[in-house]
């Protein structure tokens, strides 16, 4: 109480006001030259990707610094103020909780590292390349939600760094920086499906193989970060059975930002292949009667089942 009472008397007096507020501006003005000094020197002939971490920087270094000396001119016993905000901080605690959290959420993203600018991520439900950084949130250029293939939305979405603590976490890039992504591919029964596979499986190939040896290198390097292995990084194509047809997928690695590209280009190689064979035919829902009699195969045929020797008893 005699700490607040004697700061109080301080903080109005006359004298007090005039000289600290002219150190205060003389601090601000100082701060502000020495900052832009910085980022002039600093900044010249940099990527934009390096600007933008730079600029981070010196903030994180030259706001702490000018509070420290404002605070410092002002409370000319600062360390008795401390004694009070250090009983203050238990309230503070539980008032601030969420931005003290989120406080906590951007140490421990800078920290970590986790992701950092320019990555592609997904937090919880919320996905897209990391924009910004601040102390408090963190900002997303939104990808998928409406739209296909994780392309963006052009919504800016800003999350709280808080919740790095909470919800799940992908990185799209970090250590293997590449994905698996799959083609569905479903043709009818009546096709020759061993010929659309080859066909399939050497599309694949002319997209992704040489992707594939890219992506060797990379695991070898994140290998020696993460317990990653891969024993085939190239093209393959899988076989299933569906209710209408055969399902042959295509399965092979892309970069993330190239996902509706890449397919694109596949499905664009597929069509034009296809329409060129006769025995190769899409499968799709529809309706159709099937007569076991005429379409079955011999040995299931009716006449072939209840043969005129099993007819009497």
């Amino acid at each position: 109480m005699d700490i607040l009472i004697s700061l109080r008397d301080s903080l109005f007096t006359g004298e007090f006001l005039q000289s600290k507020v002219f150190y205060t501006l003389l601090a601000l003005v100082i701060f502000w030259l020495i900052q832009r000094l910085l980022l002039a020197v600093l900044l010249r002939e940099r990527e934009v990707q390096v600007q933008y971490r730079l600029r981070k920087t010196v903030a994180y270094i030259t706001y702490p610094l000018a509070f420290l000396v404002i605070g410092r001119i002002w409370f000319a016993g600062f360390q008795a103020l401390s004694t009070y905000l250090g009983l203050l901080s238990a309230g503070l605690a539980i008032a601030l909780q969420a931005p003290l959290v989120n406080l906590a959420g951007w140490a421990f993203i800078l920290w970590r590292q986790p992701f950092k600018v320019s990555d592609r991520i997904q937090l919880g439900s919320d996905r897209g390349d990391v924009i910004d950084q601040r102390i408090f949130m963190f900002s997303l250029m939104e990808i998928g939600n409406w739209v296909d293939a994780d392309q963006s939305t052009g919504r800016v979405i800003h999350i709280p760094n808080g919740k790095i603590f909470t919800e799940v976490l992908a990185n799209y890039g970090q250590g293997f920086q590449y994905i698996w992504n799959e083609i569905p591919v479903l043709v009818t029964f009546e096709s020759d499906w061993r010929k659309a596979k080859q066909l399939l499986d050497e599309i694949a190939h002319r997209h992704g193989t040489s992707l594939s040896d890219s992506a060797a290198k990379k695991l070898r390097e994140a290998a020696k970060k993460f317990m990653i292995f891969y024993s085939k990084l190239t093209p393959v194509v899988y076989t299933t059975v569906k209710d209408c047809g055969v399902m042959l997928t295509i399965r092979y690695l892309c970069d993330p930002r190239q996902r509706r590209g890449s397919e694109q280009a596949i499905w664009e190689e597929i069509l034009d292949v296809f329409a060129a064979h006769d025995d190769i035919d899409f499968a799709y829902p529809t309706q159709r009667f099937y007569s076991n009699a005429t379409e079955g195969k011999p040995g299931t045929r009716p006449e072939a089942v209840y043969s005129p020797g099993q007819a009497g008893g």
